[in-house]
């Protein structure tokens, strides 16, 4: 079940996260590649050719409008993904290659 917002072609869903309608795509994931690839909307467009410029030029609106609690939110999953690797361990795959000098 999805919500319409004031942003066309965005919409969230029952969590409040916000996507663009009619695909999978999250919002923050389209921001994530434009902060940490120094991407255009042009550019993001040529990796997600399925997205049309309006599609991704309403996605960062919305981004610049939301911005504080996305930017949280961005933090709060960095800080999850560090936790999980540290909690991880090694991989034993990792390590065979390693013993085989592989890698």
């Amino acid at each position: 079940m999805t919500q319409t917002t004031a942003y066309d072609h965005i919409v969230t869903d029952e969590s409040g996260v916000a996507l663009i309608e009619g695909t999978n795509m999250k919002v923050i994931e389209l921001v994530v590649e434009m902060t940490a690839y120094g991407w255009s909307a042009e550019d993001l467009q040529l990796q997600h050719p399925y997205l049309s410029l309006g599609q991704i030029h309403s996605a960062l609106a919305y981004y610049w409008d939301h911005a504080e609690e996305l930017d949280r939110d961005i933090e709060r999953r960095m800080e999850r993904a560090e936790n999980l690797r540290t909690t991880a361990g090694r991989s034993p795959l990792l390590e065979k290659l390693r013993a085989r000098g592989l890698v």
